[in-house]
């Protein structure tokens, strides 16, 4: 039995919900579609489709198979793929997802690791949420990404997780700006900018649970997928974030103070679909792990001293 094609054939009566639309879709006849869905409900000792009424229907087992079938084809895919690429003399090819707001130098630095570590991969870098990593891992379209915990994907894989310490970013001419660390309940009557909730919901609701905890209960909620436009925010005086110091170093009108007693660390990691894995899932997870990790910072990288300089093609040297 060619449980992929009929299995092919089966999401498309799914999607459909019309054996006539189905076929022509599929550029089949219908009696063929029809006998393929059959045999595949033989196979599997269960009815897929309700057919008592004149519309076609999934039932409890054909909405659970819908679901399975295409993680299952998409792990047939990724398979697939990486096969040809070992039958061609190459790892291939490394879908991975980070975070909108990783600063550059963590960036830079991951990908020097991982080009030095895992020779012949290409690593094919998308700038996605946390929510958009977990949907597109668990459709296929994605190999490995970098998400924000707490995140709740029962069948994905996570690598060890990195600690990231924030603080408080606020105007530098802010009165809160002079003291050398602040507690959270000092933040009393302003406004908090954070990513949106439908970008890493766990994420969202474990910073508000800290601020209340802590004595902080902003007055509103103010949404900031971009770093950018979370330090316009900011700069205009329309609340205060919570953001690693490297986030802001570049950005000399905002202030950047520690939090009294560290509660807030954003833990990321890195995951991979649990069936059908990228070989190189895991040891990139491993790289980006220690990349990420605060414990051991990462710094811009520097000409070599032989290098030419900038200011030398005006100058001379």
């Amino acid at each position: 039995m060619d449980l992929s094609r009929h299995l092919r054939y089966f999401l498309v009566v799914a999607e459909e919900l019309h054996f006539g639309r189905a076929a022509e879709l599929l550029g089949i006849a219908q009696p063929p579609l029809s006998q393929s869905i059959q045999r595949l409900e033989r196979e599997l000792g269960v009815e897929l489709f309700d057919r008592s009424r004149r519309q076609v229907g999934l039932t409890a087992a054909g909405r659970l198979l819908r679901d399975e079938a295409r993680a299952l084809l998409a792990a047939e895919g990724r398979l697939r793929g990486l096969m040809r690429s070992v039958r061609d003399g190459r790892l291939g090819t490394l879908r991975a997802g980070v975070p909108p707001e990783t600063p550059a130098p963590v960036l830079q630095a991951l990908l020097q690791h991982v080009d030095r570590r895992l020779a012949g991969l290409d690593v094919d870098l998308r700038e996605l949420t946390t929510a958009e990593q977990v949907r597109l891992l668990g459709e296929g379209h994605l190999d490995v990404g970098l998400v924000h915990h707490p995140v709740d994907a029962p069948g994905l894989r996570f690598g060890p997780t990195a600690g990231v310490r924030l603080g408080v970013v606020l105007p530098r001419g802010s009165p809160l700006a002079a003291t050398g660390e602040l507690a959270l309940a000092a933040l009393a009557g302003n406004d908090l900018i954070l990513p949106p909730r439908a970008a890493a919901p766990g994420w969202h609701d474990h910073v508000l649970e800290v601020c209340r905890r802590h004595g902080f209960s902003p007055r509103t909620i103010r949404p900031a997928r971009n770093p950018g436009f979370l330090l316009g925010l900011v700069l205009a005086g329309q609340g205060v974030a919570f953001e690693p110091e490297d986030a802001v170093r570049r950005e000399p009108r905002v202030a950047w103070r520690p939090i009294a007693g560290h509660p807030l660390r954003r833990t990321i990691t890195a995951a991979w679909p649990a069936p059908s894995p990228h070989p190189a899932a895991e040891r990139f997870a491993q790289i980006a792990a220690e990349t990420l990790d605060d414990a051991a910072p990462v710094p811009m990288a520097v000409p070599a001293a032989d290098a030419a300089r900038p200011w030398s093609v005006v100058f001379g040297q």
